[in-house]
């Protein structure tokens, strides 16, 4: 497929405006792969994890058919990207893609699949690898493995002692540790409960922004009725408080808005269609202690479509102070002000039907 006319005024603007080595390729779509090429354009912007994994792909290049993973096919992937000689292009992701229908039958089909599950089932499965590999190539000096760690509670040992896990770079780029606070009514004791997380799942309201939104995840919720919380201290029921802070925050702060709602009268899912307004640099005053971690957005993954069920990904990606919107094979560049468009509606009812799904924020002082 050749990219014509605009893909030389790409060209032209991409050799003006951007740094020599970075390339800017539209990926290929075999039958609704759109969910998958969206997050790995994000992905492939997220500049600490390229880099780690083209750092893997140098120190494994040979591999053979028997030790082929979603690990290897991807470090493949963007070394392909990375090493083109053109600025801007196609490339086909098919060994990535069949590799991923392989190992999860979910995404085997031609139906519409959710970006988020995908991310979340590629970022569980690179760590998995890694914490394999690592066991193989004796125990790591940072401590030993603990299986899974996307979202969910750190183990302690049956002793007390903490399991320190595996931290491997897939942590180091996106985990982050949250706290979830109870304090007792009635004895004032807090009981704290730390977990990790490679993502953020918030609620959305109508006409809101994600600073509200991660104020009302971070809000404190009463337990109370058939909701009392069993205080070790009082040994019963007792009336509490609770809420759920950033502990740690990640280096990539990756938001996933809750855009697709079950609706019990329709006995279905609804897409919420909401405006949501998300800054372009953004603060953790509501949901830290130390509000001083800033993040600046650098890429979105955009649901296009009315319903749950059916639609299409893109995504915008901001690279080098400028943005591109990315669909399938093709790329454009766009204005800043063009981002604002994905907010969401503010009418029930829109024709527009683009809405930003899936955020990515990088930590400002992790910049070098």
């Amino acid at each position: 497929m050749v990219m014509g006319a605009t893909g030389s005024k790409l060209e032209k603007a991409l050799g003006e405006q951007f740094p020599e080595g970075e390339r800017y390729f539209g990926l290929e779509n075999f039958g609704n792969t759109c969910y998958c090429n969206s997050v790995l354009q994000a992905l492939y912007f997220c500049v600490p994890f390229r880099d780690q994994l083209l750092e893997y792909y140098e120190n494994n290049k040979i591999v053979t058919e028997a030790e082929e993973n979603l690990l290897t096919c991807l470090a493949d992937l963007f070394s392909q990207i990375s090493s083109q000689k053109k600025k801007t292009g196609i490339i086909s992701p098919r060994r990535f893609v069949q590799r991923v229908k392989k190992e999860n039958e979910l995404f085997r089909s031609y139906m519409h699949q959710d970006a988020h599950e995908f991310l979340n089932f590629l970022l569980n499965e690179l760590v998995d690898i890694l914490e394999k590999e690592s066991k193989t190539t004796k125990a790591s000096p940072e401590g030993s493995s603990s299986g899974k760690i996307a979202n969910g509670p750190i183990n302690p040992l049956a002793n007390g002692a903490r399991k320190e896990p595996l931290v491997t770079w897939v942590h180091k780029s996106f985990q982050g540790i949250l706290t979830n606070e109870t304090k007792c009514l009635c004895c004032e004791t807090v009981t704290a409960r730390d977990e990790t997380f490679f993502d953020l799942s918030l609620d959305i309201e109508q006409n809101s922004s994600i600073t509200s939104c991660l104020k009302n995840f971070s809000s404190t919720e009463t337990l109370m009725a058939d909701d009392k919380f069993f205080c070790d201290k009082c040994r019963s029921l007792q009336e509490a408080q609770k809420r759920m802070k950033i502990k740690k925050p990640p280096n990539v702060l990756v938001i996933h808005l809750k855009r697709f709602k079950y609706i019990e009268q329709l006995g279905r899912y609804k897409k919420l269609s909401y405006r949501v307004v998300f800054p372009l640099e953004l603060k953790l005053s509501n949901t830290m202690e130390d509000s001083d971690t800033e993040y600046s957005l650098f890429a979105v993954v955009v649901h296009v479509g009315s319903g749950p069920n059916h639609g299409h990904y893109v995504s915008l990606v901001k690279s080098h102070n400028h943005w591109l919107f990315f669909d399938d094979e093709n790329v454009e560049m766009i204005d800043e002000a063009t981002v604002q468009t994905f907010f969401g509606s503010a009418q029930e009812y829109s024709s527009n039907t683009d809405h930003g799904y899936i955020l990515f924020y990088e930590s400002l002082s992790n910049r070098s």
